[in-house]
Parts: structure tokens; sequence; C-alpha cells
């Protein structure tokens, strides 16, 4: 039996950071944010042009362009949401058939918005990354490109932290360090590698 565990937490939350640990131990990774960056790149591109022109060229999805349609926008959001959100779920069985049928214990299903879009009923385990506010806000602003207006408009669509540390199975709390955070991975991984045994 796979058990399938699910990834999350909130943008500078350090989530891509701790799935690539739980790759580094060999667990399968599934990346919903890396599926949507193939599909913005292949399937998708086609019908996000048809909804929101002039967004796509030679190397795909323009995601600046297409954010002055979308940020702040609730329908245009809803509207590519409707486009993506399908196309991603039919990824994830994809991965779920292949793990059930290589008979692996443990999955990683890697979902930003996991609460945000119901995604608990589609996993056994949920595992939430965390840090303070204070270090999640430095984090993102350092980012090129952001701004204090871009990350409190992302902030808003998210489920706050508190409530996902609260609904979580386990949480990783990585601003003690890369070296602490790998040791929470490996008791995760631990503790579950021997629940998968007992089921």
């Amino acid at each position: 039996m796979t058990l399938f565990i699910g990834l999350t937490g909130s943008i500078g939350m350090g989530k891509s950071t701790t799935a690539k640990m739980f790759a580094h131990r060999g667990i399968p990774v599934h990346d919903a944010d890396q599926v949507v960056h193939d599909l913005y790149r292949g399937e998708a591109a086609p019908m996000i042009e048809a909804a929101f022109p002039g967004t796509v060229g030679d190397e795909g999805v323009d995601r600046a362009k297409l954010a002055k349609y979308v940020v702040g926008n609730d329908a245009q959001m809803k509207r590519l949401e409707a486009i993506v959100h399908p196309l991603v779920r039919q990824a994830d069985e994809d991965f779920r058939h292949r793990m059930i049928e290589s008979g692996e214990p443990l999955a990683i299903l890697d979902i930003p918005l996991l609460f945000e879009t119901s995604g608990e009923d589609r996993v056994d385990i949920i595992v939430v990354v965390t840090a303070p506010a204070e270090i999640q806000r430095q984090r993102v602003l350092d980012r090129p490109g952001m701004s204090v207006e871009k990350f409190e408009s992302i902030l808003e669509r998210q489920t706050p932290d508190a409530e996902k540390r609260q609904r979580a199975d386990f949480v990783i709390d990585t601003s003690l360090g890369m070296e602490n955070a790998r040791l929470q991975v490996d008791t995760i991984i631990k503790q579950l590698k021997a629940a998968s045994k007992d089921a």
C-alpha cells in the first residue's frame, strides 16, 4: 500500500526546499508547481492564449503578462484555474497510479494550495512547512520582481499559516536551519515507513 503525503505551505515557507529533502531520501515527489510549469510550455498554452490573448510566446506562457490579467482579479483567476486545475489533477492521478503499481511505500504530493483546493481529501497524511511571519516576509520580498502589494495579494488567497499548522499531521519549521529541517524530514519518514508497514 502506498501512503500519499500531501506537502504544503504558504509562499516563502521553504516547501520546495523541503520537497527536495524528501526526494534526496528516495521518496518520489510529484511537484504541482513543476507540472504547471510544464503545462504552461505545452498542453495548456494554446488554451491560455485563447482565454488571455497575448500571454503566450515561443517559450510558452509569459507569467508576467498573464499576471496582468489575473492578479487581483478573482473572475479572471477562476477562469485560469478552470483551464489549469483539471490538467494538474490528471497529472496527479497518473502519478498515483505509477506509485501504486510500483509498490512505493511513501510518495509525496507537493501541493502549494492543498487546503485551498480541498486537496486534503486526496492524501493520507498532511505535512505543513512553516516559518515565522517575519522570516516568510523577508524571504518573499527578497525574490526578484516581488512587491509588498503582490506578496499581500498572494497571502490573501492562501489559508492562514496558523490554520494550516492546526490541520496538519506533521509540521516542519524551516526557520531553524537546513540541517534541522533535514532531521525533521528524517523523523517523519521513519514514522511513516513504520506506519505503512503496519497498515
